[in-house]
Protein backbone atom coordinates (compact mmCIF):
# COMPACT_ATOMS: atom_id res chain seq x y z
CA UNK A 1 0.00 0.00 0.00
CA UNK A 2 1.68 3.25 -1.11
CA UNK A 3 1.59 6.04 1.46
CA UNK A 4 2.47 9.52 0.22
CA UNK A 5 3.24 12.30 2.71
CA UNK A 6 3.08 15.89 1.47
CA UNK A 7 3.98 18.89 3.59
CA UNK A 8 2.96 22.33 2.37
CA UNK A 9 2.65 25.80 3.83
CA UNK A 10 -0.78 26.62 5.21
CA UNK A 11 -3.20 28.83 3.38
CA UNK A 12 -4.43 26.97 0.32
CA UNK A 13 -8.18 26.54 -0.19
CA UNK A 14 -9.65 23.11 0.65
CA UNK A 15 -10.57 22.46 -2.98
CA UNK A 16 -6.89 22.79 -3.96
CA UNK A 17 -5.92 20.21 -1.33
CA UNK A 18 -8.63 17.83 -2.58
CA UNK A 19 -7.42 18.31 -6.16
CA UNK A 20 -3.83 17.61 -5.08
CA UNK A 21 -4.90 14.39 -3.36
CA UNK A 22 -6.81 13.25 -6.45
CA UNK A 23 -3.94 14.10 -8.82
CA UNK A 24 -1.29 12.41 -6.70
CA UNK A 25 -3.49 9.32 -6.33
CA UNK A 26 -3.98 9.14 -10.12
CA UNK A 27 -0.25 9.50 -10.80
CA UNK A 28 0.86 6.94 -8.23
CA UNK A 29 -1.80 4.50 -9.38
CA UNK A 30 -0.65 4.80 -13.00
CA UNK A 31 3.07 4.65 -12.26
CA UNK A 32 2.94 1.74 -9.80
CA UNK A 33 -0.05 -0.12 -11.25
CA UNK A 34 -1.58 0.14 -7.80
CA UNK A 35 -5.33 0.21 -7.20
CA UNK A 36 -6.46 3.70 -6.17
CA UNK A 37 -8.30 2.35 -3.12
CA UNK A 38 -4.97 1.09 -1.74
CA UNK A 39 -3.19 4.47 -2.02
CA UNK A 40 -3.02 6.80 0.97
CA UNK A 41 -2.18 10.51 0.64
CA UNK A 42 -1.55 12.59 3.74
CA UNK A 43 -1.33 16.36 3.39
CA UNK A 44 0.06 18.28 6.33
CA UNK A 45 -0.27 22.05 6.33
CA UNK A 46 2.52 23.70 8.26
CA UNK A 47 2.03 27.16 9.79
CA UNK A 48 4.26 29.83 8.23
CA UNK A 49 5.73 30.47 11.67
CA UNK A 50 6.94 26.85 11.76
CA UNK A 51 8.60 26.75 8.32
CA UNK A 52 12.02 28.27 7.84
CA UNK A 53 13.94 29.21 4.71
CA UNK A 54 17.56 30.25 5.10
CA UNK A 55 17.19 30.55 8.85
CA UNK A 56 14.16 32.86 8.65
CA UNK A 57 10.56 31.94 9.43
CA UNK A 58 8.46 32.08 6.27
CA UNK A 59 6.03 34.36 8.12
CA UNK A 60 8.81 36.98 8.22
CA UNK A 61 9.58 36.80 4.49
CA UNK A 62 7.66 39.35 2.38
CA UNK A 63 5.25 37.94 -0.24
CA UNK A 64 5.16 34.43 1.27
Amino acid sequence: MPIINIQILEGRPPEKIKSLIASVTETVSAELDAPKERIRVLVTEVPKTHWGIGGVATSDIPNR
